[in-house]
C-alpha cells in the first residue's frame, strides 16, 4: 500500500485500489529542525529565541538581567543599542554579556544605581546569513514612594448618611495594590453597603453606628519592591438619633426633638461615576472594568445591561457585590453603551457608560521563515490589524528596507515581499514592524536559500506498539530544499486496505485514529525532491488491551476469619503483565497474613485495621487497568444474615454482528447479591465527538444478556451496562471495545433558522448548528439559500463551513425574504429543508405623522390625534408612535423658558393618545414621530396648545410678626404654583379659649397684590387660629394655617401684683395658716389617744392623685408640683415676668409668676379646700412656636373663692 501526503486534505478513506495520499507543506512555514546531525553542515540565519518583555520593570535592589538568546548556524554574535545608539558594554565595568549569548547582566548590587541604566535597549544577533533584532526593551526601575504628609480631620456623620473615605495612594511603578485594614492589620469587612472602588477609595452607601472607628487605614502594596505604605488613620464618628436628642435636650425646647425614625430613607444617587453618562476606552484583549457605586437608604442594588446587545456569557464577571462589571479578553464587538442601574425601594437611577474598544496591532498573518532553493519563488506576508489600522514597515537585517542593499529578486508590495528566482545571496533576515498609537509588533523572518536533498530524521526501523482501538502515530520527520513530498507505503507490495481512515499531519506523521489488528505491519516513508530521494521503514504492532474479567468484590467478614479477593486479568500474551495489590491506595502492610498468588489476595486472621479499600492494578508496558473492592470487618455473629445489596456490575462485554447501523452487544451478569436482577440499562459514549459523556441507549429485561443496538453513522461507539434489582442500580461495567460506524449523509437539517437584518442593506441568516453526533460524517457544512418573497428571482445559494450565521449584503431595505439552510457533509446532502420567511434590515421611517390635533380636556389633561403614516414609509416593523411634549412658556410669567422634554410612546398603530400630568395655565408644544425597530422617524411640525387656569397651591409661607395687645401682623409669600392669575386672598380666623374651644369664625378678603396685613381690635392675651388661601378664576386653592397670641396688659398685671401685696391679704393668709395649724395639732392629739380623724378617712377613701399631701412632721403644706414633671423643684415667683414678644414661652421663666395669674379666671379648689391653680392644673403641650394655649389662673380670684 502507498500513502502520499496531499496539501490541505486532512483525512482520506482507503479503497480496494492502491491508496495514494500526498502531503505538501506550505513553503512559508518550513523551519530548519534543530537536529544535531542536520545542523553540523546546514547554515541558517539567526532567529531570536528568547528576550525580555517590551516593558521591563526591574527591582532596584537586584542586578539587572536583560535577556537575548538566538540560534543560527554559524552561531550568531550579539550587540546592543541603548536609546538608539551603540551600547559599548566593554567600557562599562558593571555590564557583562553571557558567553555564547546576548544576555546582559548589570551588576548594580556592587556599585551603581538602577536609575542610571533606565532606557530603551535593543539586541542584534548576526551571522553571515543576516541579522535578527529584538523588540525595543524599555527598562524602568520600580518605585514605591511614601504617602504625602497630611492632617486628616475626624469625620462626624449622622446615621444613614453616605460617606467616601479617600485613599489617593502615591503613584508608584507599577501601580500599587490597594486595601483597607485597621490597626490590628485585619481587613475591613465589605458588603453591598460598604465597598472599595477601583480607585482605592472606600465607599459607604449609608453609615451605621457600628461603622464608627478611629482606624480606617488605606494600605498600598508595591509588589516589585515587596513594600507596603500606610496612609494616616481616618477617624469616623457616627451619631445616632438618641445622641442627637440628648444634645438637643441640653440646648433646645422639647418641641425640637428628632422623631423615632433614625434616619430619612432616600432613593439612590451615584457616588461614582458622576453625572448621567461617561466614557471609557479599553484596548483589545485587556480586561474591561466598569464601576458604579451608589448611595441611598435602603442600600441600593446594582444591575448591569448592555444597550442594543447582550453581555458575553463566558467572558462577563461581576465583582465587588455587582458594583464592578468585568469583561475579559475584550474585543471590538464589546464596544457600545453599558448601563448600570442602582435601585432600592424608593426609586432607581441609571448611568450610561459609552465604551470604545481600541486595539494595539495584532497578527492576522505573521511572517514565517522561508527556506527556498536557488531559482525558486516565494513570499513573506506580514498582515496585522488594529484600531486604528496599523502601519506596516519592513527592515532587512535590522536596517529600514528603503536604505538596505538592493536585491533584484525582491519586490515590496505593502504588507508582502515577493521573491522571484532567488539566489544564495538573497538570504537575509527581514523584520516586519506593525505599529499604531497603542503599540507595535516586531517579527523576524529569515529567507534562507539552500539546495539540500531530502533527509529523513526519524530513526530507521523504529518499532511502534499500540493497544487495539487506540490511535497510532507513525513519525516521519524530514527536511529538504526544495521541500520534499512525502509518500507512505504499507508492506513490500502495497497491499490494499478497506474502509480505514488516515489522518495525515504536515510534519509527515501518519495517524491511524482507531488502530485495529490488521493495522499491524511495516510502513515505509519516502521523501522526494528534485535533488534526490530518502526513505525510512517503521514497524507497527497492535496489542490486545489488558482487561480485568473478574473483579474483586465487596466483602463483609468477621474478625478472625479469612477473606479472599479475586482479580482475573486477560492481556496480550506478548506483553509482560504485573499485578499489584494496594490497600487504601498504598502498598500492602508488611505482614505475613497477606498472601498474593496468581489471581488472588488472601488476608488471614482479619482484624479491624484490615478494613478498607483493596485495589488490583494490572500493568503492561502499554496500558494499565485497576479494580477495587471494600472490606468491612464486623464482630462475630452466630448466624450471619444474608447480604442484600445492589447487583455487581456486568463484565466481559463483547460486540458482534457489526453492521453500518446496528451491532449486537452481549455481556456476563455480575452477582445479584440475593435480589434478582430486573433489567439491564445500556449506555453509549461518543468517543469521537463527546468523549467522557455517557448517554442512555436502551433497556432490556433482567433475563436477557444480549441486545441489538441501533446506531448512527460516523460515531465511534463504546458501550457499558448496568444491572438493576429492587435495591437499586449497580456500578457501570467496564466500557466495551470501540466501534466506528460508516459515514452517511446528514439525516436532518439545522433548526431555529431565522432571517433578520442588522443593517438597512443586509440580511443576517442564523441557525442552530447540528451537533457532532448529528453530522453523520466528516466535512459538515451548510448550504444557505435565499430569495425575495415577492419577486421572481431564483434561489441564491452559498456553502459555508460549520458556522451558525451568514450575512447577505446589498439587500433592499425591509423586504421579505425566503430563506432555507441545508446540512451536507463529505458523503452528501440532508433532506430538503423547510423554507422560513424573514426580512432584510430596517431603516429609519421617512415620513412624519400628519394632521396632528390637540384637544385640551382640562387643566392637566390633553388628548392628541394624528393621521397614520403610509406603511411603505415606515421601512420596518411598526413599533408605535411617540409624542414629545414640553412646557415652553408660562402664561402667568411671560419669560420663555424651555425645560426637559417628556416622551410618551403609544404601541402599535394607535392614532390618538392622552397626555396626563400637565401643568395648569401653561403653554405646551408637542410633535409626533413614528417608531420602528430601527428608531424614530422625522418629527411632525410642532403643535402648540394652552392649558386653562387651575386652582393655586397653598401660599408658600405664613408667619405672624409684631404681636401687640390688640393687633397681629400677618406676612406671607405667594403660592409657588399659582396655576393662573391670582384674584384675591381669603383670611379666616377665630379665637381659641383656655379649654381649646373655637370661637366664631371671621372671614376677610385681601387683594391679590398684598403680602402683609395687620388685624386690629383683637382681644389681649388671646390665642387666634388663622386659615389662609389664595384664589384664581378657577376657584380656591389649598389653605395654610397658623396660630398666634396677643400680648398681656401690663397695667392690669401690675395692679394684680399690688393687691397681692396688701397688708389685709397677708393677714388673711396668716389667719388661714394659723387655723390649719390648730387643726393639725388637734388631729395629732386625737391620734395619739387612739382616735381617728374622720376627714383623714375620707381622704384615704377618696385620694386625689393631683393633690400633694401635707408634711406631718412640721405641720406645713407639702410642695405643689406640675403634673408634667414631679421631679422639678418648686420655683420661686418672679416679679414682672411676662410672655416674650416673639410668642415663645421659655422654660426658664417660672410657671408660678403672680403676673401670669393676673388675668386668670381658672383658679379653683378641690373638694377639701386645697388650692389647685397653676400648680396642680395639667398643662397642654403647645405647638412648635411655644404659644401658651390657656391663660394662667389668678391667685386673687382663688382666694376670693376660698373666703
Amino acid at each position: 500500500m502507498q500513502l502520499k501526503i496531499m496539501p490541505k486534505k486532512k483525512c482520506l478513506s482507503a479503497g480496494r485500489a492502491l491508496l495514494i495520499l500526498i502531503l505538501c507543506q506550505m513553503l512559508s512555514a518550513l523551519e530548519v529542525p534543530l537536529d544535531p546531525k542536520l545542523l553540523e553542515d546546514l547554515v541558517q540565519p539567526p532567529t531570536i529565541t528568547q528576550q525580555s518583555p517590551k516593558d521591563y520593570i526591574i527591582d532596584p535592589r537586584e542586578n539587572i538581567v536583560i535577556q537575548c538568546e538566538a540560534k543560527g548556524k554559524p552561531p550568531p554574535s550579539f550587540s546592543w543599542t541603548r536609546n538608539g545608539t551603540h551600547f559599548d558594554i566593554d567600557k562599562d565595568p558593571l555590564v557583562t554579556m553571557k558567553t555564547g549569548s546576548g544576555t546582559l547582566t548589570i551588576n548594580i548590587m556592587s556599585d551603581g544605581k538602577a536609575e542610571t541604566y533606565e532606557g530603551v535597549y535593543q539586541c542584534t544577533a548576526r551571522n553571515e546569513r543576516g541579522a535578527a533584532i529584538s523588540n525595543n526593551i524599555v527598562i524602568r526601575s520600580s518605585r514605591s514612594p511614601l504617602w504625602t504628609k497630611e492632617k486628616l480631620e475626624p469625620m462626624t456623620l449622622r446615621s444613614g448618611q453616605s460617606l467616601v473615605l479617600p485613599c489617593r495612594p502615591p503613584m508608584g511603578l507599577p501601580p500599587p495594590i490597594i486595601f483597607w485594614m485597621d490597626n490590628s492589620f485585619q481587613r475591613l469587612p465589605q458588603s453591598e453597603r460598604v465597598s472599595q472602588g477601583l480607585n482605592g477609595d472606600l465607599y459607604f452607601s449609608n453609615v451605621l453606628p457600628e461603622d464608627a472607628r478611629e482606624d480606617y487605614i488605606c494600605y498600598a502594596r508595591f509588589n516589585h519592591t515587596q513594600t507596603i505604605q500606610q496612609k494616616q488613620p481616618i477617624s469616623v464618628k457616627v451619631t445616632s438619633v438618641d445622641e442627637l436628642n440628648d444634645t438637643i435636650a441640653a440646648n433646645l425646647s422639647d418641641t425640637e426633638f428628632y422623631g423615632a425614625k433614625p434616619h430619612r430613607e432616600r432613593p439612590p444617587t451615584f457616588l461614582t461615576p458622576e453625572g448621567n453618562a461617561s466614557r471609557k476606552e479599553e484596548l483589545r484583549g485587556n480586561v474591561l472594568s466598569l464601576e458604579c457605586i451608589a448611595e441611598g437608604l435602603p442600600t441600593p442594588i446594582i444591575y448591569w445591561i448592555k444597550e442594543d446587545g447582550t453581555l458575553p456569557i463566558n467572558r462577563t464577571f461581576y465583582r465587588n457585590f455587582k458594583k464592578t462589571l468585568q469583561i475579559i479578553q475584550v474585543t471590538e464587538a464589546d464596544s457600545g453603551n453599558y448601563q448600570c442601574i442602582a435601585k432600592n425601594t424608593l426609586g432607581a437611577i441609571h448611568h450610561t457608560i459609552s465604551v470604545t474598544v481600541k486595539a494595539a496591532p495584532y497578527w492576522i498573518i505573521a511572517p514565517q521563515n522561508l527556506v527556498l532553493s536557488p531559482g525558486e519563488d516565494g513570499t513573506l506576508i506580514c498582515r496585522a490589524n488594529g484600531n486604528p489600522k496599523p502601519r506596516i514597515s519592513w527592515l532587512s537585517n535590522g536596517v529600514p528596507i528603503e536604505i538596505a542593499p538592493d536585491d533584484p529578486s525582491r519586490k515590496i508590495d505593502g504588507d508582502t515581499i515577493i521573491f522571484s528566482n532567488v539566489q544564495e545571496r538573497s538570504s537575509s533576515v527581514y523584520q516586519c514592524n506593525a505599529s499604531n498609537e497603542y503599540g507595535y509588533l516586531l517579527a523576524n523572518a529569515f529567507v534562507n536559500v539552500l539546495a539540500e536533498p531530502p533527509r529523513i530524521l526519524t530513526s530507521a526501523n523504529t518499532l511502534y506498539q499500540v493497544i487495539a482501538d487506540r490511535p497510532a502515530f507513525l513519525d516521519c520527520a524530514f527536511f529538504g530544499s526544495p521541500l520534499p513530498s512525502i509518500e507512505w507505503f504499507k508492506g513490500a507490495k502495497g497491499s490494499a486496505l478497506r474502509e480505514d481512515i488516515y489522518i495525515l499531519h504536515e510534519n509527515g506523521t501518519l495517524e491511524i485514529p482507531v488502530a485495529q489488528k490488521d493495522s499491524t505491519g511495516t510502513y515505509t516513508c519516502v521523501a522526494r525532491n528534485k535533488l534526490g530521494m530518502a526513505k525510512n521503514e517503521v514497524h507497527l504492532e497492535i496489542k490486545d488491551p489488558t482487561r480485568i474479567i473478574k473483579q474483586p468484590e465487596y466483602a463483609v467478614v468477621q474478625r478472625g476469619s479469612t477473606v479472599s479477593f479475586e482479580c482475573k486479568v486477560k492481556h496480550d500474551h506478548t506483553l509482560i503483565l504485573t499485578v499489584t495489590w494496594l490497600k487504601d491506595h498504598s502498598e500492602l502492610p508488611s505482614d505475613g497474613r497477606f498472601t498474593v498468588d496468581k489471581d488472588h489476595l488472601v488476608v488471614a486472621d482479619v482484624n479491624d485495621d484490615d478494613g478498607g479499600t483493596y485495589t488490583c492494578v494490572a500493568n503492561t508496558t502499554l496500558d494499565n487497568v485497576s479494580a477495587s473492592a471494600v472490606l468491612s470487618v464486623v464482630a462475630p455473629t452466630p448466624t450471619p444474615a444474608p447480604i442484600y445489596d445492589v447487583p455487581n456490575p456486568p463484565f466481559d462485554l463483547e460486540l458482534t454482528d457489526q453492521l453500518d447501523r446496528s451491532v449486537q452487544l452481549s455481556w456476563t451478569p455480575g452477582d445479584d447479591n440475593n435480589s434478582p436482577i430486573t433489567k439491564f440499562i445500556i449506555e453509549y459514549e461518543d468517543v469521537m465527538h463527546e468523549a467522557g459523556l455517557w448517554h442512555h441507549q436502551t433497556e432490556v429485561p433482567g433475563t436477557q444478556t444480549t441486545a441489538q443496538l441501533k446506531l448512527s453513522p460516523y460515531v465511534n461507539y463504546a458501550f457499558r451496562v448496568m444491572a438493576v434489582n429492587s435495591l437499586g442500580r449497580s456500578l457501570p461495567s467496564e466500557a466495551s471495545e470501540q466501534y466506528l460506524t460508516k459515514a452517511a449523509e446528514p439525516d436532518k437539517n439545522p433548526t431555529a433558522v431565522e432571517g433578520l437584518g442588522s443593517e438597512p442593506d443586509n440580511l443576517v441568516i442564523t441557525w442552530k448548528p447540528l451537533s457532532g453526533f448529528e453530522s453523520n460524517g466528516p466535512g459538515l457544512q451548510y448550504k444557505v439559500s435565499w430569495r425575495q418573497k415577492d419577486g421572481d428571482d431564483e434561489w441564491t445559494s452559498v456553502v459555508v463551513a460549520n458556522v451558525s450565521k451568514y450575512i447577505v449584503s446589498g439587500t433592499p431595505t425591509f423586504v421579505p425574504y425566503l430563506v432555507k439552510v441545508q446540512a451536507l457533509n463529505d458523503v452528501g446532502f440532508a433532506p430538503e429543508p423547510a423554507v422560513v420567511m424573514g426580512h432584510s434590515g430596517e431603516d429609519l421611517p421617512m415620513v412624519a405623522p400628519g394632521n396632528v390635533r390637540v384637544s385640551v380636556v382640562n387643566s392637566t389633561l390633553a388628548e392628541v390625534h394624528w393621521d397614520p403614516v403610509p406603511l411603505k414609509s415606515i421601512r420596518g416593523h411598526l413599533q408605535g408612535y411617540r409624542i414629545y411634549y414640553w412646557k415652553a412658556q408660562s402664561s402667568s410669567n411671560r419669560n420663555r423658558r424651555h425645560i426637559e422634554k417628556k416622551i410618551l410612546t403609544f404601541q402599535g398603530s394607535k392614532t390618538h393618545g392622552m397626555l396626563p400630568g400637565l401643568e395648569p395655565f401653561s403653554h405646551y408644544t408637542l410633535n409626533v414621530r413614528v417608531v420602528n425597530g430601527k428608531g424614530e422617524g422625522p418629527a411632525s411640525p410642532d403643535r402648540a396648545f394652552h392649558t386653562p387656569e387651575g386652582v393655586p397651591s397653598a401660599p408658600s409661607s405664613l408667619k405672624i410678626v409684631n404681636p401687640t395687645l390688640d393687633s397681629l401682623t400677618l406676612e406671607w409669600d405667594p403660592p409657588s404654583h399659582p396655576n393662573g392669575i391670582l384674584t384675591e386672598y381669603t383670611l379666616k380666623y377665630q379665637p381659641i379659649n383656655s379649654t381649646h374651644e373655637l370661637g366664631p369664625l371671621i372671614d376677610l378678603k385681601i387683594p391679590a397684590n398684598k403680602t402683609r396685613w395687620t388685624l386690629k381690635n383683637l382681644n389681649f392675651s388671646t390665642r387666634y387660629k388663622f386659615y389662609f388661601y389664595a384664589q384664581t378664576a378657577a376657584g380656591s386653592g389649598s389653605q395654610i394655617t397658623e396660630e398666634a397670641v396677643t400680648t398681656v396688659d401690663e397695667a392690669m398685671a401690675s395692679r394684680q401684683v399690688d393687691i397681692a401685696t396688701q397688708g389685709w391679704f397677708i393677714g388673711l393668709m396668716c389667719a388661714v395658716a394659723l387655723l390649719i395649724l390648730i387643726l393639725l395639732i388637734v388631729c395629732f392629739i386625737r391620734r395619739n389617744k387612739g382616735g381617728k380623724y374622720p376627714v383623714k378617712e375620707k381622704e384615704d377613701a377618696h385620694a386625689d392623685p393631683e393633690i400633694q399631701p401635707m408634711k406631718e412632721d412640721d405641720g406645713t403644706f407639702g410642695e405643689y408640683r406640675s403634673l408634667e414633671s414631679d421631679a422639678e423643684d418648686h420655683k420661686p415667683l418672679k416679679k414682672g415676668s411676662r410672655t416674650p414678644s416673639d410668642r415663645t414661652v421659655k422654660k426658664e421663666d417660672s410657671d408660678d409668676s403672680l403676673v401670669d395669674y393676673g388675668e386668670g379666671v381658672n383658679g379653683q379648689f378641690n373638694e377639701d379646700g386645697s388650692f389647685i391653680g397653676q400648680y396642680s392644673g395639667k398643662k397642654e403641650k403647645e405647638p412648635a412656636e411655644g404659644n401658651e394655649s390657656s391663660e394662667a389662673p389668678s391667685p386673687v380670684n382663688a382666694m376670693n373663692s376660698f373666703v
